[in-house]
């Protein structure tokens, strides 16, 4: 049996793992068919949108595009006040965003690789607060915010949901098993403060799971209906969800034209990930990789 020499043999092994794999017909027909059904409540929503209500009570309904698309985005944009809706979700959806990666990476840092008192009961505790359903807080938060005289106001949106535990502990994990202790013992030796460290060194180890929180955080901010539903009103600072139930009042609910809110309401969405999305797949990628 003939050798092959090792400088052969180790070019062949990289011609191997240069070589991208395909899927059969199988795999490209599932992957179709989940594409299709992922695309299918955006289109429908846009194509309800294009029609008007007499036409969508009918039976069948339509299933291609109508006329009216430009007519009722314009009704929706009008009586739900969409643009100071549009700007004000888009303060409260960055501010919590920035927030929620901020210090939730600050507070994962501490549990994951500093020493201190009480930091597993801390912790726990922090996971605790998980379990407990949100509802549970509504009442004393409204009284809270209505003391400072912030009903009403962004703030009453964006500072009780600067911090999320899931966050915590998401960063804490990830952080636990992606930063080497000797890197921060490294720098620490070279002179570093626990600021320089978390700059310099948590920081870039950290980036891609900040960008994971971040889309994570900024999706379900924008789409947060709950709370400021209670904290704000249609005529004063609504945000999109809270603004879009003043669409489609009367006897007859117009279902096209909450269709186009709502149309209306998921475009920044889907523009953000169109302009980010490379980063952000980037990001989780480069977490995956182990070096």
């Amino acid at each position: 049996m003939t050798a092959i020499p090792e400088p052969a043999a180790r070019a062949a092994r990289r011609g191997a793992a240069g070589r991208q794999s395909y899927g059969g017909r199988f795999t490209s027909a599932v992957l179709v068919l989940f594409t299709a059904g992922s695309l299918f409540p955006l289109v429908w929503t846009a194509v309800a949108a294009s029609q008007s209500n007499s036409r969508l009570a009918r039976t069948p309904p339509p299933f291609w595009f109508g006329g009216n698309l430009l007519r009722n985005l314009e009704i929706a944009w009008t009586e739900a006040n969409l643009g100071t809706a549009l700007l004000n979700t888009t303060v409260v959806a960055g501010a919590v965003t920035a927030g929620t990666v901020l210090f939730s990476t600050l507070a994962g840092f501490a549990f994951a690789k500093l020493r201190f008192r009480f930091r597993n009961p801390l912790l726990l505790l922090v996971i605790g607060t998980m379990m407990v359903p949100p509802q549970l807080s509504v009442v004393p938060l409204y009284m809270m915010i209505a003391e400072l005289s912030w009903t009403d106001r962004l703030q009453s949106v964006v500072l009780p949901t600067l911090v999320s535990a899931f966050g915590v502990f998401f960063m804490r994990q990830y952080l636990a098993q992606a930063l080497p202790t000797e890197l921060i013992e490294a720098a620490r030796v070279d002179g570093a403060n626990s600021w320089r460290v978390m700059w310099h060194v948590v920081l870039p180890a950290a980036r891609p799971a900040m960008a994971v929180l971040g889309m994570l955080t900024f999706v379900m901010a924008w789409n947060d209906f709950f709370w400021p539903i209670i904290a704000l009103t249609q005529s004063g600072n609504p945000t999109v969800q809270v603004a879009l139930t003043g669409l489609g009042r009367g006897y007859v609910p117009d279902q096209s034209v909450i269709m186009a809110g709502a149309l209306l309401g998921t475009l920044p969405l889907l523009l953000a990930f169109v302009v980010f999305g490379r980063q952000i797949v980037g990001g989780i990628m480069q977490g995956a990789v182990k070096g």
